[in-house]
């Protein structure tokens, strides 16, 4: 099992951590973005005893690699509380070196097995990717990290943009499938994309049967 260093001391893996399994996980997200999809008014949630029980540790059932779009917010659209959920957000759903990282703690130290590759529908970050092949600023590392996906899209029957939000999905799992390193805990995780439609509010899956 790895070790992890923060701030120059070493943290090795808690093998007593509990962990829900990938479809069980996954379960629990259907269920909750189904609920969210339905719902004309959120549901009250037992924040205060949930922050209470979370305050000391956190065992969040799966990962979200998502968009920093302020309409996705997983948590949100997957109808869960506090410390359910370790999430990572950036613009285009992107995975670098801090994502990958994060990856490898909440599955070595939290127990989490599940990890969900997030895009959505009118990514606007796939959507620059898509005008052109660089922009201003900072925004062009998003654009150049997109254009993989825009390639492998481009020629393909269907809504480009669409295409393209799905082969940067797939992308970015093949990144964490290829970077994250999970040593013997790989065979245990699984890694799923979905597709977050802005007008349902309902998630379409892509599966795969594991990491």
């Amino acid at each position: 099992m790895m070790a992890i260093a923060f701030s120059g001391w070493a943290m090795a893996a808690d093998t007593t951590t509990p962990s829900i399994a990938p479809d069980e996980a996954l379960s629990r997200l259907r269920a909750g973005n189904e609920r969210f999809a339905q719902s004309k008014v959120s549901a009250g949630k037992p924040v205060a005893a949930r922050r209470a029980e979370t305050a000391k540790d956190q065992h969040p059932f799966a990962i979200v690699v998502g968009c920093a779009d302020s309409r996705t917010a997983p948590e949100i659209i997957f109808d869960q509380n506090i410390g359910d959920l370790f999430v990572i957000r950036t613009a285009g759903n992107l995975v670098d070196d801090y994502a990958l990282g994060s990856i490898e703690y909440a599955v070595d130290h939290l127990g989490t097995r599940l990890i969900v590759v997030l895009g959505h529908e009118r990514c606007g970050a796939v959507t620059a990717a898509l005008a052109g092949s660089s922009a201003p600023g900072h925004i062009n590392s998003l654009v150049r990290d997109i254009q993989p996906a825009v390639a492998a899209a481009k020629g393909k029957e269907g809504d480009a943009l669409a295409n393209a939000i799905h082969e940067n999905d797939a992308e970015v799992a093949a990144k964490i499938r290829k970077q994250a390193q999970l040593g013997e805990l790989a065979s245990q995780v699984r890694i799923v994309e979905g597709y977050y439609d802005l007008d349902t509010g309902k998630v379409e899956w892509t599966l795969a049967s594991s990491y």
